[in-house]
């Protein structure tokens, strides 16, 4: 049985709380995009569903936004408290990225919020829109910043060790890593996908229940539309950034994939296997013959680097990999499957009457944040046993803490954080079921608008038979 010790216990406090943090970046960076497309939509187009769009989701946001917030500040100091030979190691390299990320994307996250917020009665809605895209844009800057950190203890570059301590020689290199622009684009991307799906479930599950028809129905065509665009482009990032972890981390490609022969020929891809450490092979395989060659080297005959090719210490634990690994793929594929789906019930004017669609759509709302944490799990517990893949040990840097101190401290942290996501899910709960602000009541939160032009705009949507034009009329009656 495996012991408990303060690296094994510290791992375990780090591994919860980032989990349990990355669950908010990951629908507040892809939502605040949504609110800013849906209001720059609105003043394009005057049509006030956008309007009701982003001014309802404001709100999910802001408290998505608070917990992210508040759950990330601790992160950074564990660092010093659980790993602190790491910070004196690496904190000329690391110290400046998260410093950069406050500096740039904190500040001015929180210099525009207040106006994104509570703007709408005090400012114009251009100047609104103007702090809306700023708040996005700062979750983009907080993103970046966050991923070439990460990313650079993942392919360190453009540094040299003095006295046994990492020192920067290129900045240019430490940000721009190997894996940066593959494992940036592959976030981002998630957290798009994850803010839509989080939309495309709620307004389906309006349209389920009957409620608030035209602005489920606008949330749901645009959501697909979102997912029909995103999923399958990161199908093409995450082939590329396989290649690239293929290149830079052979050992982690082995324990995603599954391959033990130190050097193998004609791989194939297992879409379902039980690694066994232990005996190192695969028990119950159903596999494809040589696709995982194909994908990977792009010839069935493609030699793959396996696990055997470095000592049992050197390896990650091969069955946590292996399985997230298939478990953000299989969510992918679904939510390619349900975007074309959509695609197909669409074009058959039936996207809204279709009840096992609509049903499968309100269940997808947590599907996005699971594959986000699989996905990081890959790349977490796939770099070990490497702090800084290649050069540093985890176990090295673990702060010579008494075990009962990390394990009282992480019991804390599953009892608050646990009471913590328990009151986020209740308010969250209770903003999506009392539904959308009226569209009567918008205009009065509006100023520096056209007023004749939105009211017409409003008038359009709350009582089209009243606006049909004469061409409508001798269709209508032509049918």
């Amino acid at each position: 049985m495996m012991e408990l010790d303060s690296a094994i216990l510290s791992r375990l406090q780090f591994a919860f709380t980032v989990s349990f943090h990355i669950i908010f970046p990951s629908i507040t960076i892809g939502l605040a995009t949504l609110i800013a497309i849906w209001e720059g939509l609105w003043l394009k187009t005057r049509n006030p569903l956008y309007l009701q769009l982003a001014k309802f989701w404001i709100k999910p946001f802001a408290i998505t936004f608070g917990m992210g917030v508040v759950s990330g500040i601790v992160l950074s100091y564990e660092f010093g408290t659980n790993f602190s030979k790491f910070s004196e190691l690496t904190g000329a390299v690391i110290g400046p990225l998260m410093a950069y990320e406050v500096l740039t994307a904190f500040f001015l996250e929180a210099g525009f919020l207040g106006v994104m917020l509570f703007g709408w009665q005090r400012v114009s809605a251009r100047l609104h829109f103007f702090a809306t895209c700023t708040v996005a844009v700062g979750t983009w800057i907080s993103a970046f910043w966050i991923i070439a950190a990460n990313s650079w203890m993942q392919t360190p570059a453009g540094h040299a060790i003095v006295d046994g301590k990492f020192v920067v020689e290129s900045w240019l290199e430490v940000i721009f890593n190997p894996s940066m622009p593959y494992r940036l684009s592959h976030m981002l991307l998630a957290t798009m996908l994850t803010a839509g799906l989080v939309v495309l479930a709620t307004s389906a599950w309006y349209l389920r229940r009957k409620e608030h028809i035209a602005f489920a129905r606008k949330g749901l065509s645009f959501s697909l539309w979102w997912l029909l665009i995103f999923a399958p482009l990161q199908a093409f990032v995450g082939d590329l950034h396989g290649l690239n972890v293929k290149e830079h981390q052979p050992v982690k490609l082995a324990a995603m994939e599954g391959i033990w022969p130190a050097r193998e020929q004609n791989v194939p891809l297992l879409l379902f296997a039980i690694p066994d450490p232990v005996q190192e092979k695969n028990h119950f395989e159903v596999a494809i013959p040589g696709m995982a060659s194909l994908i990977l080297t792009h010839d069935w005959q493609g030699e793959l680097t396996g696990l055997q090719s470095v000592p049992k210490a050197d390896r990650p634990n091969v069955p946590l990999v292996f399985f997230s690994f298939r478990i953000m793929v299989g969510l992918g594929v679904l939510m390619i499957v349900v975007a074309l789906w959509g695609l197909w019930l669409r074009r058959r004017e039936a996207l809204y009457q279709q009840p096992l669609f609509l049903w499968l759509c309100s269940m997808l709302a947590p599907t996005g944040v699971i594959a986000v944490l699989a996905g990081w799990y890959v790349v977490e517990i796939g770099r070990q046993p490497w702090i800084v893949y290649g050069l540093v040990r985890t176990s090295d840097v673990v702060s010579p803490l008494p075990p009962e101190r990390v394990a009282l401290s992480l019991t804390l942290f599953v009892l608050t954080y646990s009471l913590l996501f328990a009151v986020y899910l209740y308010f969250f709960r209770k903003l999506i079921k009392k539904g959308p602000p009226p569209l009567e009541s918008l205009q009065q939160h509006l100023i520096g608008v056209e007023a004749s032009g939105y009211a017409l705009a409003l008038t359009k949507t709350l009582h089209p038979a009243e606006h049909r034009t004469d061409t409508d009329r001798h269709n209508e009656g032509a049918k």
